[in-house]
C-alpha cells in the first residue's frame, strides 16, 4: 500500500487570511467611528487660527482664541443636540431624507445666526451676569470661560445618553454658577433670570398651543372633508402663505433692522404683502401637484411636502438666530473684557456669529441622527400634516423670542408642539363632531343628528397616541439641567479662579 504524501500546504492559512481580513474590517469600523472627533478637533483648530487673524496683536489674543476654541466646541454641542429639532418632525414623517434634513438646517442654521444672531447673543453676553458686578476683567473672562465649558461638557453627555436636553438652560446655568462663583449670589441678574425661566414654562406650552390649533384646522378643512383634495387645493397655499409671510416680516424687524430702521407698522406690512404673494403664487403648484390623486389621506402627504421642508428651513433659520447666542454671547464678553477691559459694552462681530453658525452645522452633520430619530419618530407618530403644525409652531415662537431678544429653549418649543400634538389628537379622536360624522359615512351609515358621545369603550380610553414614558423622561431632563450645569461651572470657575488669577 503506497504511503499518503505528506501535504506541503498549511492548511490554516485560509483560516489566517480570514482572520486578517476581520482585522481590517475592524480597523475601518474603528477607523469610521474615530472619524466625527477627529473632524470635530480639526474644526476647532481652524477655528483658533481663524480668531487669530482677527484679534493677533489685540489685548489677550491668547485668551480670546482659547475662548474661540471652546465657543466652537460648545457650538458644535448645540448641533449635535438641540437642532435634531428642526429636521426632525420632517424626518420623522418621512417628508424629506436624513441627508438632505441635514443639509438644509446646516444651511439655515448658518443664514440665522450671521443675519439675525446678534440680539439674543447680547442677552446672554451681559443680561444674566452684569459686567458692574464682577471685580474685575480678569474674573469676567474665567466665568465666561467656565460657563462654556460646563455648558459643552454638560451638553455632550446628554448627546451622548441620547437625551434632548436645553441647551439655552446650559448655558444660562452655567453663567449663572460661574458668577455666583465670582462675586456670590448678588452678582446675578435675578431679575433677568426670572423672566428667561418664565418664558422656559410659557414657550412650549404656546408651542404646543399653536402646534394643535395648526392641526384642528388642518383636520376640520382638509383631512375630514369628503373631496380631500379639493380642500388641501385651498389652504395649504394659505398655509404657507402664513409661513412665509412671518419669516420676511421676522427678517424686515430683525435682519433689515441692523441696517436701518424699520417701525413695526412697516414690517407689518411687508408680512401681508409678501404672505398674500406667496399664497397666490403657490395656487397653480398646488394644483399642478394635486392632478390625479386619489381621494385619501395618502395623498395629501404629497402636498404637504413643500410646506414641511419650508418650515424646516424657516425653523433651522429661527434657532440660528436664536440659540447661537449659546455659544457666541460669552465669548463676545471674553472678547470685550479681553480687548477693552470692561464687558459692558459688548458688540458681537461678525466673525464671532460665523464660528457659532457653522459650530451648529457641523456639529448636526456629525453627530445629530440619533437624536433626529427620537425627536421625530419615537415620542408619537408623525405624518407630513403632524410635523407641519410641529415646525411652524416651533418657528413661529422662536421667531417672536428672538425678536424681542429672549432666550428661549427651541428644545421646549420643538418637544412641547410634538407633545401638544400627540395629546390633541387623543382629544380630538375622542370629541370630535366632524370625525364622527365623517366615519359614519365612510362605514355606510347615515348621518347622526345628534351631539356624538365620547367614546368610553375600553380600546379608546387606553388608547395613548404619546409614549408617556418619553414625556417624563423628557421633563425630567429638563428640570435638572440648569441646577447640573450651574454646579458644574461653579466648581469649574473654582478651580480656574484658584490656577489662573
Amino acid at each position: 500500500m503506497m504511503s499518503r504524501r505528506p501535504r506541503l500546504a498549511k492548511p490554516t492559512l485560509d483560516k489566517d487570511l480570514e482572520k486578517f481580513t476581520s482585522v481590517e474590517e475592524a480597523a475601518r469600523q474603528t477607523s469610521r467611528g474615530l472619524a466625527a472627533p477627529g473632524a470635530a478637533l480639526l474644526f476647532i483648530i481652524l477655528v483658533a487660527i481663524f480668531a487669530g487673524a482677527y484679534v493677533t496683536g489685540e489685548p489677550g489674543a491668547v485668551l480670546v482664541i482659547a475662548a474661540s476654541g471652546l465657543a466652537a466646541y460648545m457650538a458644535m454641542n448645540i448641533g449635535a443636540n438641540d437642532v435634531t429639532n428642526n429636521i426632525g418632525a420632517a424626518v420623522g414623517a418621512r417628508a424629506m431624507t436624513m441627508a438632505f434634513g441635514l443639509g438644509l438646517a446646516a444651511v439655515f442654521e448658518v443664514a440665522g445666526a450671521v443675519i439675525a444672531g446678534r440680539g439674543v447673543a447680547t442677552t446672554i453676553a451681559t443680561g444674566i451676569l452684569p459686567p458692574e458686578a464682577i471685580s474685575s476683567p480678569e474674573v469676567m473672562i474665567w466665568a465666561m470661560m467656565a460657563a462654556l465649558l460646563s455648558a459643552a461638557v454638560l451638553i455632550n453627555v446628554a448627546t451622548w445618553f441620547g437625551t434632548p436636553i436645553s441647551t439655552t438652560h446650559t448655558i444660562v446655568g452655567g453663567v449663572m454658577g460661574a458668577g455666583i462663583a465670582a462675586a456670590g449670589f448678588s452678582a446675578v441678574s435675578w431679575g433677568t433670570v426670572a423672566g428667561i425661566t418664565a418664558s422656559w414654562v410659557f414657550s412650549p406650552i404656546l408651542g404646543a398651543v399653536i402646534a394643535a390649533l395648526f392641526l384642528f384646522v388642518i383636520k376640520e378643512t382638509i383631512i375630514y372633508q369628503h373631496d380631500k383634495i379639493s380642500a388641501a387645493k385651498r389652504w395649504v397655499p394659505a398655509l404657507i402663505g402664513i409661513m412665509v409671510g412671518a419669516f420676511a416680516g421676522f427678517l424686515s424687524l430683525i435682519g433689515l433692522g441692523q441696517l436701518v430702521h424699520v417701525p413695526v407698522s412697516v414690517a407689518t406690512l411687508i408680512t401681508l404683502v409678501v404672505g398674500l404673494v406667496a399664497w397666490r403664487l403657490l395656487i397653480p403648484v398646488i394644483a399642478r401637484q394635486a392632478e390625479g390623486l386619489e381621494n385619501r389621506n395618502q395623498s395629501l402627504r404629497k402636498l404637504f411636502r413643500i410646506p414641511l421642508v419650508c418650515s424646516a428651513a424657516l425653523l433651522s433659520f429661527a434657532h440660528g438666530a436664536n440659540d447661537v447666542s449659546n455659544a457666541v454671547g460669552p465669548l463676545a464678553a471674553i472678547v470685550s473684557a479681553a480687548q477693552s477691559g470692561v464687558a459692558d459694552d459688548v458688540h458681537v462681530p461678525y466673525w464671532e456669529l460665523v464660528i457659532g453658525g457653522v459650530g451648529i452645522s457641523l456639529g448636526l452633520i456629525l453627530y445629530g441622527p440619533k437624536l433626529v430619530k427620537l425627536v421625530g419618530a419615537e415620542i408619537t407618530k408623525l405624518n407630513p400634516m403632524r410635523a407641519y403644525c410641529v415646525s411652524l409652531s416651533t418657528a413661529l415662537t422662536v421667531i417672536v423670542a428672538s425678536w424681542v431678544g429672549l432666550p428661549v429653549s427651541s428644545t421646549h418649543i420643538a418637544v412641547g408642539a410634538v407633545f401638544g400634538v400627540g395629546f390633541f389628537r387623543e382629544w380630538y379622536t375622542r370629541h370630535s363632531r366632524r370625525r364622527y360624522e365623517y366615519m359614519r359615512v365612510r362605514a355606510g351609515k347615515e348621518p347622526d343628528v345628534s351631539e356624538p358621545k365620547p367614546r368610553t369603550d375600553e380600546e379608546m380610553r387606553h388608547r395613548r397616541l404619546v409614549r408617556r414614558s418619553h414625556f417624563l423622561s423628557i421633563i425630567a431632563a429638563w428640570m435638572i439641567t440648569l441646577p447640573a450645569s450651574a454646579a458644574l461651572a461653579a466648581l469649574i470657575a473654582t478651580v480656574m479662579f484658584a490656577l489662573f488669577l
